[in-house]
């Protein structure tokens, strides 16, 4: 809400600033996190990232030891190559999205 209230009038009588003054100390403070060791969201699309690949690695591994003859377990291979192959496209649906929030938030008028 960008209007004049009781809570904003107050604040600026209380401070000696405008309003356009507090706004701008508000989007110049930096974001907070409630706790001191709180993942962020790079972090946490790290760990998605390094996850993914991980599978990927596990069932290459396992379709070169199907591939050698050293298992016959056809099923944990499949089985393992489908758990690759749908976190991969999960990973791929989550990047798009964060693609299309962000052209969103490019397209906002400042």
């Amino acid at each position: 809400m960008d209007g004049l209230t009781i809570r904003n009038g107050q604040s600026l009588l209380e401070t000696g600033k405008t309003a356009s003054e507090l706004r701008n100390e508000q989007f110049q403070k930096p974001l907070q996190t409630n706790e001191p060791g709180a993942k962020t969201f790079a972090d946490t699309l790290k760990d998605a990232v390094g996850q993914v690949n991980t599978l990927h690695k596990e069932s290459d591994k396992k379709m070169q030891e199907l591939a050698t003859g050293k298992t016959t377990n056809i099923p944990e291979v499949m089985m393992a190559a489908e758990k690759a192959d749908i976190a991969l496209r999960m990973m791929v649906q989550v990047r798009n999205k964060i693609i299309e929030a962000y052209q969103e938030v490019m397209k906002m008028q400042v």
